[in-house]
Protein backbone atom coordinates (compact mmCIF):
# COMPACT_ATOMS: atom_id res chain seq x y z
CA UNK A 1 0.00 0.00 0.00
CA UNK A 2 1.65 3.00 -1.44
CA UNK A 3 1.08 6.06 0.79
CA UNK A 4 2.75 9.68 1.37
CA UNK A 5 5.12 11.05 3.67
CA UNK A 6 2.65 12.77 5.29
CA UNK A 7 -0.34 10.42 5.39
CA UNK A 8 2.05 7.74 7.02
CA UNK A 9 2.55 10.18 9.79
CA UNK A 10 -0.85 11.56 10.24
CA UNK A 11 -2.25 7.78 10.00
CA UNK A 12 -1.14 7.68 13.81
CA UNK A 13 -3.77 9.99 15.30
CA UNK A 14 -7.18 9.35 14.68
CA UNK A 15 -8.41 12.90 14.86
CA UNK A 16 -5.36 14.07 13.48
CA UNK A 17 -6.34 11.95 10.30
CA UNK A 18 -10.28 12.20 9.92
CA UNK A 19 -9.40 16.07 9.45
CA UNK A 20 -7.91 15.62 5.96
CA UNK A 21 -8.83 16.23 3.26
CA UNK A 22 -10.33 12.71 1.50
CA UNK A 23 -8.07 13.41 -1.69
CA UNK A 24 -4.97 13.04 0.81
CA UNK A 25 -6.03 10.18 2.51
CA UNK A 26 -7.87 8.21 0.02
CA UNK A 27 -4.13 6.20 -0.39
CA UNK A 28 -4.69 5.14 2.85
CA UNK A 29 -7.98 2.94 1.62
CA UNK A 30 -5.76 1.58 -1.54
CA UNK A 31 -3.95 -1.08 -2.15
CA UNK A 32 -1.74 -1.89 -5.38
CA UNK A 33 -3.28 0.34 -7.12
CA UNK A 34 -7.05 -0.62 -6.29
CA UNK A 35 -10.00 0.43 -4.06
CA UNK A 36 -9.52 -1.71 -0.63
CA UNK A 37 -12.16 0.18 1.41
CA UNK A 38 -15.14 1.66 0.12
CA UNK A 39 -15.98 4.29 2.62
CA UNK A 40 -16.45 7.57 0.10
CA UNK A 41 -18.59 8.63 -2.81
CA UNK A 42 -15.10 10.93 -3.80
CA UNK A 43 -13.42 7.46 -4.08
CA UNK A 44 -14.80 6.37 -7.46
CA UNK A 45 -13.82 8.26 -10.87
CA UNK A 46 -15.34 7.87 -14.24
CA UNK A 47 -12.82 4.52 -15.07
CA UNK A 48 -13.64 2.66 -12.14
CA UNK A 49 -17.71 3.19 -12.63
CA UNK A 50 -17.42 2.21 -16.16
CA UNK A 51 -15.80 -0.89 -14.72
CA UNK A 52 -18.27 -1.43 -12.47
CA UNK A 53 -21.41 -1.10 -14.39
CA UNK A 54 -19.69 -3.75 -17.06
CA UNK A 55 -19.01 -6.38 -14.00
CA UNK A 56 -22.83 -5.71 -12.80
CA UNK A 57 -23.65 -6.21 -16.15
CA UNK A 58 -21.89 -9.10 -16.65
CA UNK A 59 -23.16 -10.99 -13.37
CA UNK A 60 -26.62 -10.13 -14.24
CA UNK A 61 -26.04 -12.01 -17.57
CA UNK A 62 -23.92 -15.20 -16.28
CA UNK A 63 -26.02 -15.73 -13.41
CA UNK A 64 -29.22 -15.96 -15.68
CA UNK A 65 -28.34 -19.76 -15.95
CA UNK A 66 -27.88 -22.77 -13.40
CA UNK A 67 -24.62 -23.10 -14.64
CA UNK A 68 -23.29 -19.76 -15.01
CA UNK A 69 -25.02 -18.88 -11.34
CA UNK A 70 -22.98 -21.82 -9.93
CA UNK A 71 -19.82 -20.99 -11.69
CA UNK A 72 -20.06 -17.24 -9.78
CA UNK A 73 -20.94 -18.98 -6.44
CA UNK A 74 -17.47 -19.79 -6.50
CA UNK A 75 -15.19 -17.16 -7.10
CA UNK A 76 -15.58 -16.17 -3.41
CA UNK A 77 -16.74 -19.14 -1.84
CA UNK A 78 -13.62 -19.33 0.11
CA UNK A 79 -13.74 -16.38 1.52
CA UNK A 80 -16.33 -15.13 4.58
CA UNK A 81 -18.57 -11.57 5.18
CA UNK A 82 -19.57 -9.82 8.44
CA UNK A 83 -22.40 -7.70 7.72
CA UNK A 84 -22.57 -5.47 10.80
CA UNK A 85 -25.61 -3.43 10.56
CA UNK A 86 -26.26 -1.41 13.89
CA UNK A 87 -28.78 1.37 12.22
CA UNK A 88 -31.77 -0.12 10.95
CA UNK A 89 -31.90 -1.31 7.98
CA UNK A 90 -34.27 -3.38 4.95
CA UNK A 91 -32.52 -2.67 1.19
CA UNK A 92 -29.05 -2.20 2.31
CA UNK A 93 -28.40 -5.40 4.29
CA UNK A 94 -30.77 -7.40 2.17
CA UNK A 95 -28.84 -6.26 -1.07
CA UNK A 96 -25.50 -6.77 0.49
CA UNK A 97 -26.26 -10.24 1.93
CA UNK A 98 -28.39 -11.63 -1.60
CA UNK A 99 -25.07 -10.16 -3.23
CA UNK A 100 -22.23 -12.00 -0.91
CA UNK A 101 -24.77 -14.79 -1.81
CA UNK A 102 -23.95 -14.59 -5.48
CA UNK A 103 -20.52 -14.54 -5.09
CA UNK A 104 -20.77 -17.60 -3.00
CA UNK A 105 -19.00 -15.29 0.60
CA UNK A 106 -20.48 -17.39 3.83
CA UNK A 107 -22.40 -14.28 5.55
CA UNK A 108 -22.16 -13.19 9.14
CA UNK A 109 -24.44 -11.02 10.55
CA UNK A 110 -24.97 -8.69 13.61
CA UNK A 111 -27.65 -6.22 13.58
CA UNK A 112 -28.37 -5.44 17.38
CA UNK A 113 -25.74 -4.44 19.41
CA UNK A 114 -27.70 -5.76 22.99
CA UNK A 115 -26.72 -9.05 21.64
CA UNK A 116 -22.67 -8.66 21.39
CA UNK A 117 -20.12 -7.90 24.08
CA UNK A 118 -20.74 -4.07 23.23
CA UNK A 119 -23.81 -4.54 25.90
CA UNK A 120 -20.83 -5.24 28.52
CA UNK A 121 -18.79 -2.59 27.74
CA UNK A 122 -16.54 -3.69 24.76
CA UNK A 123 -15.89 -0.90 22.75
CA UNK A 124 -16.87 -0.87 19.44
CA UNK A 125 -13.28 -0.67 17.92
CA UNK A 126 -13.00 -4.05 20.09
CA UNK A 127 -16.13 -5.06 18.35
CA UNK A 128 -15.22 -4.84 14.88
CA UNK A 129 -11.20 -5.95 15.52
CA UNK A 130 -13.19 -9.25 17.00
CA UNK A 131 -14.91 -9.77 13.41
CA UNK A 132 -11.98 -9.63 11.32
CA UNK A 133 -10.29 -13.17 13.05
CA UNK A 134 -13.40 -14.64 11.63
CA UNK A 135 -14.34 -12.93 8.09
CA UNK A 136 -12.32 -11.51 5.30
CA UNK A 137 -14.50 -8.52 4.70
CA UNK A 138 -16.62 -6.30 6.90
CA UNK A 139 -19.70 -4.17 5.57
CA UNK A 140 -20.79 -1.94 8.09
CA UNK A 141 -23.88 0.18 8.63
CA UNK A 142 -24.06 2.99 11.98
CA UNK A 143 -25.26 6.13 13.01
CA UNK A 144 -22.39 7.89 14.33
CA UNK A 145 -20.82 9.89 11.37
CA UNK A 146 -17.08 8.76 10.55
CA UNK A 147 -17.45 5.66 12.44
CA UNK A 148 -17.13 3.48 9.55
CA UNK A 149 -14.03 5.35 8.45
CA UNK A 150 -12.58 5.09 11.86
CA UNK A 151 -13.27 1.08 11.37
CA UNK A 152 -11.30 1.17 8.44
CA UNK A 153 -8.35 3.40 9.59
CA UNK A 154 -8.24 0.90 12.69
CA UNK A 155 -8.01 -2.21 10.56
CA UNK A 156 -5.47 -1.08 8.32
CA UNK A 157 -2.70 -0.64 10.99
CA UNK A 158 -4.03 -3.79 12.36
CA UNK A 159 -1.62 -6.94 11.81
CA UNK A 160 -4.71 -8.63 9.84
CA UNK A 161 -5.99 -6.09 7.59
CA UNK A 162 -9.87 -6.76 5.78
CA UNK A 163 -11.69 -4.52 3.27
CA UNK A 164 -14.26 -2.39 5.23
CA UNK A 165 -17.67 -1.11 3.17
CA UNK A 166 -19.25 1.73 4.30
CA UNK A 167 -23.31 0.66 4.02
CA UNK A 168 -24.09 4.39 5.54
CA UNK A 169 -22.38 6.38 7.75
CA UNK A 170 -24.82 8.60 9.90
CA UNK A 171 -25.81 11.40 7.67
CA UNK A 172 -22.97 12.10 5.94
CA UNK A 173 -21.86 8.90 3.72
CA UNK A 174 -23.52 6.62 1.71
CA UNK A 175 -21.13 5.77 -1.34
CA UNK A 176 -22.72 2.17 -2.58
CA UNK A 177 -26.04 3.45 -2.54
CA UNK A 178 -24.32 6.28 -4.86
CA UNK A 179 -22.88 4.03 -6.65
CA UNK A 180 -26.24 2.28 -7.54
CA UNK A 181 -28.05 5.27 -7.93
CA UNK A 182 -25.80 5.95 -11.04
CA UNK A 183 -25.58 2.54 -12.13
CA UNK A 184 -29.31 3.66 -12.64
CA UNK A 185 -28.91 6.45 -14.51
CA UNK A 186 -26.78 4.68 -16.47
CA UNK A 187 -29.34 2.11 -17.64
CA UNK A 188 -32.22 4.03 -17.65
CA UNK A 189 -31.33 7.19 -19.26
CA UNK A 190 -30.79 7.57 -23.17
CA UNK A 191 -26.96 8.29 -23.58
CA UNK A 192 -25.99 7.42 -19.90
CA UNK A 193 -25.69 10.35 -17.25
CA UNK A 194 -23.46 13.29 -19.31
CA UNK A 195 -25.68 16.68 -20.15
CA UNK A 196 -28.72 15.56 -17.61
CA UNK A 197 -30.60 17.72 -15.71
CA UNK A 198 -30.99 16.03 -11.77
CA UNK A 199 -33.90 17.14 -9.67
CA UNK A 200 -33.16 16.35 -5.90
CA UNK A 201 -36.00 17.00 -3.77
CA UNK A 202 -37.18 16.84 -0.30
CA UNK A 203 -34.80 16.25 2.77
CA UNK A 204 -31.52 17.64 1.70
CA UNK A 205 -29.87 18.42 4.55
CA UNK A 206 -29.70 15.49 6.53
CA UNK A 207 -30.25 13.08 3.06
CA UNK A 208 -27.02 10.63 2.99
CA UNK A 209 -28.01 9.77 -0.49
CA UNK A 210 -28.59 12.90 -2.18
CA UNK A 211 -25.30 14.38 -0.90
CA UNK A 212 -23.37 10.89 -1.90
CA UNK A 213 -24.86 11.14 -4.96
CA UNK A 214 -24.04 14.41 -5.27
CA UNK A 215 -20.23 13.96 -5.14
CA UNK A 216 -20.24 11.59 -8.13
CA UNK A 217 -21.33 13.89 -10.73
CA UNK A 218 -18.25 15.35 -10.32
CA UNK A 219 -17.26 12.38 -12.68
CA UNK A 220 -19.65 12.72 -15.97
CA UNK A 221 -19.63 16.21 -17.94
CA UNK A 222 -22.48 18.80 -18.78
CA UNK A 223 -24.76 17.58 -15.57
CA UNK A 224 -26.77 20.10 -14.19
CA UNK A 225 -28.26 19.93 -10.26
CA UNK A 226 -31.62 21.07 -9.19
CA UNK A 227 -32.36 21.45 -5.32
CA UNK A 228 -35.85 21.29 -4.19
CA UNK A 229 -36.09 21.47 -0.46
CA UNK A 230 -38.20 23.48 2.59
CA UNK A 231 -35.84 26.16 3.39
CA UNK A 232 -35.14 24.16 6.51
CA UNK A 233 -33.82 21.39 5.21
CA UNK A 234 -31.77 22.70 2.19
CA UNK A 235 -28.68 21.15 0.98
CA UNK A 236 -25.85 21.64 3.06
CA UNK A 237 -23.06 23.95 2.46
CA UNK A 238 -20.08 21.78 2.15
CA UNK A 239 -21.66 19.99 -0.93
CA UNK A 240 -22.56 23.14 -2.34
CA UNK A 241 -19.00 24.40 -2.01
CA UNK A 242 -17.90 20.93 -3.87
CA UNK A 243 -20.36 21.96 -6.91
CA UNK A 244 -18.82 25.33 -7.14
CA UNK A 245 -14.94 23.82 -7.05
CA UNK A 246 -16.11 21.10 -9.91
CA UNK A 247 -17.65 23.66 -12.17
CA UNK A 248 -20.90 21.43 -11.42
CA UNK A 249 -24.16 23.83 -12.10
CA UNK A 250 -26.72 24.14 -9.20
CA UNK A 251 -29.68 26.25 -8.38
CA UNK A 252 -31.95 25.82 -5.21
CA UNK A 253 -35.57 25.95 -5.18
CA UNK A 254 -39.28 25.67 -3.40
CA UNK A 255 -40.96 25.16 -6.69
CA UNK A 256 -41.11 21.56 -7.40
CA UNK A 257 -43.85 21.63 -9.78
CA UNK A 258 -41.60 24.19 -12.37
CA UNK A 259 -38.77 22.43 -11.32
CA UNK A 260 -39.80 18.69 -12.49
CA UNK A 261 -39.89 20.41 -15.92
CA UNK A 262 -37.48 19.50 -18.45
CA UNK A 263 -36.18 17.19 -15.67
CA UNK A 264 -34.16 13.73 -16.98
CA UNK A 265 -34.01 12.57 -13.18
CA UNK A 266 -36.47 12.95 -10.43
CA UNK A 267 -34.54 12.09 -7.02
CA UNK A 268 -37.36 11.85 -4.27
CA UNK A 269 -36.94 11.37 -0.35
CA UNK A 270 -38.36 11.17 2.84
CA UNK A 271 -37.87 13.41 5.77
CA UNK A 272 -34.95 11.85 7.78
CA UNK A 273 -36.30 12.76 11.37
CA UNK A 274 -34.64 9.88 12.73
CA UNK A 275 -32.15 12.90 13.16
CA UNK A 276 -34.01 15.40 14.25
CA UNK A 277 -32.09 16.69 16.93
CA UNK A 278 -33.69 20.66 17.19
CA UNK A 279 -36.64 20.05 15.75
CA UNK A 280 -35.97 20.77 11.94
CA UNK A 281 -38.77 18.83 10.18
CA UNK A 282 -41.33 20.02 12.62
CA UNK A 283 -44.05 21.61 11.02
CA UNK A 284 -42.43 21.81 7.77
CA UNK A 285 -45.23 21.67 5.04
CA UNK A 286 -43.85 18.43 3.03
CA UNK A 287 -46.66 18.51 1.07
CA UNK A 288 -45.83 20.64 -1.80
CA UNK A 289 -42.96 18.39 -1.87
CA UNK A 290 -44.87 14.96 -2.91
CA UNK A 291 -45.04 13.63 -6.67
CA UNK A 292 -48.21 13.42 -7.84
CA UNK A 293 -50.02 10.91 -10.25
CA UNK A 294 -50.85 14.11 -12.10
CA UNK A 295 -47.16 15.23 -12.51
CA UNK A 296 -46.78 12.42 -14.88
CA UNK A 297 -48.34 14.69 -17.56
CA UNK A 298 -45.87 17.39 -16.82
CA UNK A 299 -42.18 15.60 -16.76
CA UNK A 300 -40.98 14.34 -19.96
CA UNK A 301 -41.98 11.05 -21.60
CA UNK A 302 -38.12 9.97 -21.08
CA UNK A 303 -37.59 11.52 -17.62
CA UNK A 304 -37.16 8.89 -14.49
CA UNK A 305 -38.32 8.63 -11.15
CA UNK A 306 -36.11 7.45 -8.58
CA UNK A 307 -36.15 6.94 -4.71
CA UNK A 308 -33.64 5.54 -2.18
CA UNK A 309 -36.66 4.19 -0.38
CA UNK A 310 -38.14 3.55 2.35
CA UNK A 311 -41.25 6.07 1.28
CA UNK A 312 -43.69 7.79 3.64
CA UNK A 313 -46.33 9.45 1.49
CA UNK A 314 -43.81 11.70 -1.12
CA UNK A 315 -44.54 9.36 -3.98
CA UNK A 316 -48.36 9.07 -4.81
CA UNK A 317 -48.65 5.10 -4.97
CA UNK A 318 -50.28 5.01 -8.25
CA UNK A 319 -47.19 6.27 -10.00
CA UNK A 320 -45.77 3.21 -9.03
CA UNK A 321 -47.47 1.57 -12.56
CA UNK A 322 -45.69 4.03 -15.15
CA UNK A 323 -42.78 2.45 -16.95
CA UNK A 324 -40.68 6.01 -15.69
CA UNK A 325 -40.64 5.15 -12.38
CA UNK A 326 -37.95 2.98 -12.06
CA UNK A 327 -36.86 2.89 -8.12
CA UNK A 328 -37.69 -1.07 -7.64
CA UNK A 329 -35.71 -1.28 -10.93
CA UNK A 330 -33.40 0.78 -8.82
CA UNK A 331 -33.29 -1.19 -5.51
CA UNK A 332 -32.85 -4.41 -7.38
CA UNK A 333 -30.06 -2.60 -9.18
CA UNK A 334 -28.30 -1.78 -5.42
CA UNK A 335 -27.78 -6.20 -5.51
CA UNK A 336 -26.18 -6.44 -8.86
CA UNK A 337 -23.91 -3.12 -7.83
CA UNK A 338 -22.50 -4.44 -4.69
CA UNK A 339 -21.60 -7.32 -6.25
CA UNK A 340 -19.71 -5.81 -8.57
CA UNK A 341 -18.21 -4.10 -6.23
CA UNK A 342 -17.01 -6.84 -3.36
CA UNK A 343 -16.41 -8.75 -7.00
CA UNK A 344 -13.77 -6.04 -7.78
CA UNK A 345 -12.37 -5.51 -4.09
CA UNK A 346 -11.20 -9.14 -3.95
CA UNK A 347 -9.70 -8.92 -7.17
CA UNK A 348 -12.19 -11.59 -9.16
CA UNK A 349 -13.82 -9.25 -11.88
CA UNK A 350 -11.85 -10.29 -14.55
CA UNK A 351 -12.75 -14.34 -13.46
CA UNK A 352 -16.39 -13.54 -14.27
CA UNK A 353 -17.19 -16.27 -17.43
CA UNK A 354 -18.63 -14.53 -20.42
CA UNK A 355 -22.83 -15.96 -20.39
CA UNK A 356 -22.99 -19.30 -22.21
CA UNK A 357 -19.97 -20.32 -21.11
Amino acid sequence: MKRTALMTEVSRNWDEFHATDISQKAPFFSREGRLYDCLFSQQFDRKLLDHLFTVADRLRQVTGTPEGAAAVARLLAHKRAMLYFVQPSTRTFLSFLNACHILGLKTSEIRDTTTSSEIKGESPEDTVRTFSSYVDIIIMRHPAPGFVEKTAWVMNRAKRPVPVVNGGSGKDQHPTQALLDVYTLHRSLPGGVDDKRLVMVGDLKRGRTVRSLSYLMKNYRGVSLTFVSPPELRMEADILEFLRRHDIPYQETEDFASAMIGADAIYMTRIQDEHDVRGESRGVDYAKFHFKAEHLKVIKPSAIIMHPLPRRHEIELSVDEDDRAVYWRQERNGMWARAALIAYIFGVDGDIPEPGR
